[in-house]
């Protein structure tokens, strides 16, 4: 089996392309990013570049599978129009080139994100990503696209992907003593553990499974909790400070998400895991604790 990786140097993928080059049967494993390889194995080879450039078809020819972890998130020197062009447009001719090269088997992470907000959410439900948050909405756009035109595709919606290798953003989200102040009942969230969120991937590999699927931990936690569990002074802040705090960082560190995310913060978003149970045989062998514990 071949293996063709889109967003080789993201943080989910430092967790997946060392389970994929250590399981038999998987004979090569190509990645393409436009940032540098952070992986190397004798089974791995990297390509940096765009997943917009017409270089992409000529190199998933002789591949199996496609996975596609590629995605960007909002940024100072990325506009609107651009993200929607490599997460939407980009990630769609990506899926067209890798059919017209013979790959057969299509597996696409989205995110839990495209639910917006809810309670014991299964695959069903409507997405309704929350409006303000570009990603969800592109991501929502995109499995859209790939219900159409790629059925067989599998589609992921993990929820946060956490572990060692989490996005620096949310590492730091984690640590800051500090929280959104909402009204009581709290918003209640879920996470997954980069390790489970990966062998969900690989189990797709082998089972004639189709469609969407949520991952994320059994339990749920709210950010709340877990901020004042580590800061025995946390500050909670109204939303528009947070806001204003997320901006000024942006602007002046360089840091990267959308304030968006400040409103996702403030919805309850749970979702079910059954379908993953009994179609793929998946289960998260993390609480949510220890997945943050691990972050």
């Amino acid at each position: 089996m071949k293996v063709f990786v889109t967003g080789s140097s993201s943080h989910l993928a430092a967790a997946l392309l060392p389970r994929l080059c250590a399981r038999p049967g998987v004979e090569r494993v190509t990645g393409v990013d436009l940032g540098p390889p952070r992986f190397r194995h004798a089974r791995f080879e990297a390509a940096q570049i765009d997943i917009r450039s017409p270089q992409v078809e000529d190199l998933l020819g002789g591949h199996d599978v496609l996975v596609h972890l590629a995605w960007v998130k909002q940024q100072r020197d990325l506009s609107d129009g651009d993200m929607f062009d490599i997460n939407v447009s980009g990630s769609h001719k990506v899926f067209h080139a890798a059919r017209r090269a013979g790959v057969r088997r299509f597996i696409h992470v989205s995110s839990a994100a495209v639910y917006g907000s809810g309670v014991h959410l299964s695959e069903a439900a409507p997405l309704a990503p929350l409006p303000q948050l570009l990603y969800a909405r592109h991501q929502a756009h995109l499995e859209q696209l790939l219900h159409i035109e790629f059925p067989d595709c599998v589609r992921f919606r993990p929820h946060l992907i956490l572990g060692p290798n989490a996005r620096p953003s949310l590492k730091r989200l984690l640590q800051l003593p500090c929280y959104v102040r909402t009204e009581w009942p709290y918003p209640l969230l879920q996470c997954v553990h980069e390790d489970d969120a990966a062998r969900a991937i690989l189990l797709a590999l082998d089972r004639e499974v189709r469609g969407p699927f949520n991952l994320a931990v059994e339990d749920n936690f709210s950010l709340r909790e877990i901020v004042r569990r580590r800061h025995r002074l946390a500050l909670p802040l109204p939303p528009f400070a947070a806001r204003v705090g997320l901006s000024v960082a942006r602007r002046w560190m360089g840091l990267g998400g959308e304030l968006a995310w400040i409103e996702g913060l403030t919805r309850t978003l749970l979702v079910n895991c059954r379908r993953a149970a009994v179609e793929l045989g998946w289960r998260s062998t993390y609480s949510a604790a220890s997945v943050l514990a691990h972050t």
